[in-house]
């Protein structure tokens, strides 16, 4: 244990979307340790693959009301952990645009129809006015839709590189380039006051429950596009997402891939997200591959996270694809078991 007059000593154990936000929260009355299998300038972890989108009522279709709720209030939580960074991160909280192609309104229907009730907070209807109105350079393509105007974003990249550098000077150590191991509440044979497991899919090594669940996303450049805010494309076989980030950069993504594979994004799955993305702006036809990537994201079989307990080790796991909806508001509930 810690000596008098010095602050205890945590140590987090991975360094991707929940490990971040654990050191932000924890920085000001602990002497943190990092420890992460990837290096410095090679992280591949889940958080760095996503669109980072806060879409509660869009996901309340296929998650519980009550993590919808909790995605709600992690909201309201994100510009106070954007707060503690030293660079500034773009975060957005204008709503979010569903559109569908004419032939394929049933799905839309469908999404609007398992769509659940968020104490007030509901869709509305967009005719082709009212998407001519919240996005312009989509006039003409579509003519139903819905809005979201609860919902958000941030950027994920941008708040990676702050929130690595304002740790860095506040004097967190890191450990990175190899494997950690969390035995008896040390990590390497090394004791801590608290030991936080942010390991994700890593962590399935120690809990044969995790799956992994493939996500792939392309990120673009494309200066002839000015969309505003996250547009889902509803499809029966590739429904997609667009998220506009600083300077003209998008994420393009599909929802899943039930799948435990880890390579590289296939061409098929590049073909369907480019093309989809192609039929609901063609400035995209013009823009610049900037990266093509897949990766894991940690789900147990119930797709809802968890947080265990045992002595001095707390892991927080399992945010499937709801990392940047859920982690401040999970990672709160993980450091209220005593660290805060």
């Amino acid at each position: 244990m810690s000596e008098l007059g010095k602050k205890p000593r945590v140590a987090i154990v991975g360094f991707g979307l929940v490990g971040r936000i654990v050191a932000l929260e924890l920085i000001e009355r602990y002497d943190i340790t990092v420890f992460e299998k990837d290096q410095q300038d090679g992280q591949t972890g889940a958080g760095t693959l996503a669109a980072a989108m806060l879409a509660p009522l869009a996901e309340s279709v296929i998650c519980s009301q009550a993590l919808a709720q909790q995605g709600l209030d992690a909201i309201e939580m994100w510009p106070k952990l954007l707060a503690k960074l030293d660079q500034e991160v773009f975060f957005q909280q204008a709503g979010s645009l569903i559109v569908a192609h004419q032939q394929d309104r049933g799905d839309l229907q469908s999404f609007q129809q398992r769509l659940k009730p968020l104490h007030g907070h509901h869709p509305y209807f967009a005719d082709q006015r009212m998407i001519a109105e919240l996005e312009p350079e989509l006039s003409g393509r579509f003519t139903h839709g819905l809005f979201l105007p609860c919902e958000g974003q941030l950027d994920n990249l941008g708040f990676f590189k702050a929130s690595y550098e304002t740790l860095k000077r506040r004097g967190v150590e890191f450990n990175y380039g190899h494997k950690a191991v969390v035995a008896k509440g040390c990590v390497n044979n090394q004791a801590y006051d608290w030991v936080i497991d942010c390991r994700g899919v890593g962590a399935k090594v120690d809990n044969p429950q995790l799956r992994g669940v493939r996500g792939e996303v392309a990120r673009i450049y494309a200066p002839e596009v000015s969309i505003q805010r996250p547009v889902r494309l509803m499809h029966p076989r590739y429904p997609i997402y667009i998220a506009p980030k600083p300077n003209h950069q998008f994420v393009i993504g599909a929802t899943e891939v039930e799948s435990q594979d880890d390579a590289e994004i296939t061409v098929r799955s590049t073909l369907e997200l480019l093309s989809a993305a192609y039929t609901v702006h063609s400035g995209f036809a013009e823009g610049r591959v900037l990266s093509l990537s897949a990766g894991l994201r940690p789900a147990f079989v119930d797709n809802h996270p968890r947080i265990e307990k045992k002595d001095n080790v707390i892991a927080i796991n399992g945010l499937y694809r709801h990392g940047y909806l859920l982690a401040p508001v999970i990672v709160q509930q993980a450091l209220c078991e005593g660290l805060l």
